[in-house]
């Protein structure tokens, strides 16, 4: 089977695949990552109802609801965890309820309960950048996980990597997590190797962004009264076939409440001005042509401004693939 994934083509390997489990799966962002890399998801969890009617659409499969209240011998055998947890204070969480252990009550514990149940090779987590400097009482919250996934008999390595170099055409820099387990498995830690980021920084080309696109114009009066309210160069705008050497800034999951400041939109339309559209956003953050979003605007930008950049999960599932790959 092939995927096209950030104007590129892969062909799914032939060998055995890698099991994973996608939680927090949101629209499915890692687990397309993870296929194109070999992998085959077995279950999945994700509570957001939006989100889990786009990954029925997509994937023929409803995702699990509440990580909380999923009972762990319910998730078939895997061999890599993969998740895109939600950031909570953990320290602050533990003294307030009383409990000793830092991450009690948050949803990255549930992650190690599931490690800790069904003890898989490997995992691979991913999160927003504003980890790095996200505190819990005292101490920093990427410490604090860095620590529990140590105690809980992982060797987990971080990396800050950013979308623009590999292939999609905005910047946008996300925390990956990647561990292997300490037993058999930690020889695999010493091979993994971080996909290397291009010297090259991606632009949108002069293919993503169309004209003569119906449905997301922009108000004359919003226009008058809002965006162009200033004449100071915000915000920008995109000239189709002229962006040859444009990298956009980070797709936020509020695009559609229309950003003055910090808005990104195209010279097109009826009014002459319009929002990007969930097709060039898919583009954007290098989802397969052909992935179909079927729920309102609204959700689609919500959904996508929350998801991960498709070909950066792909590089890195492979060099975890491939580090397990050898025995």
């Amino acid at each position: 089977m092939i995927q096209e994934i950030g104007g590129k083509s892969f062909r799914k390997k032939s060998k055995k695949n890698l099991k994973f489990i996608d939680l927090f799966a949101g629209i499915g962002g890692i687990r397309l990552g993870m296929e194109a890399a070999g992998g085959k998801c077995v279950f999945s969890s994700e509570w957001d109802p939006h989100a889990k009617k786009t990954y029925k659409h997509m994937f023929g499969e409803e995702p699990h609801g509440d990580i909380n209240a999923i009972d762990h011998d319910e998730i078939p055998k895997f061999d890599v965890l993969t998740a895109g947890f939600p950031c909570q204070p953990f320290s602050s969480i533990g003294k307030r309820e009383g409990f000793s252990h830092e991450t009690q009550g948050t949803l990255f514990h549930e992650i190690l309960k599931i490690l800790d149940h069904h003890k898989p090779s490997a995992f691979i987590l991913e999160n927003v950048k504003g980890l790095t400097h996200h505190k819990s009482g005292d101490k920093d919250t990427l410490e604090i996980i860095h620590d529990k996934l140590v105690e809980h008999g992982y060797c987990p390595q971080i990396k800050l990597l950013d979308a623009s170099k590999f292939g999609v055409p905005q910047y946008r820099e996300r925390i990956f997590i990647v561990g292997f387990r300490k037993d058999e498995h930690f020889r695999a830690s010493w091979r993994f190797k971080w996909p290397v980021e291009s010297e090259v920084t991606a632009t949108l080309g002069n293919d993503i962004i169309q004209s003569g696109v119906d449905g997301y114009s922009i108000s004359q009066h919003l226009q008058n009264s809002y965006i162009y309210k200033k004449n100071d160069g915000r915000p920008r705008v995109l000239i189709p076939g002229d962006c040859s050497d444009i990298t956009l800034n980070t797709l936020v999951s509020t695009y559609h409440k229309i950003q003055r400041l910090t808005g990104t939109f195209v010279q097109d339309g009826p009014t002459g001005l319009r929002l990007l559209s969930v097709q060039e956003c898919l583009d954007i953050m290098g989802f397969p042509r052909g992935f179909d979003i079927p729920v309102s605007r609204t959700q689609a930008y919500r959904q996508l401004g929350n998801s991960v950049a498709v070909p950066v999960v792909r590089e890195v599932a492979q060099s975890v693939a491939a580090a397990l790959a050898v025995k």
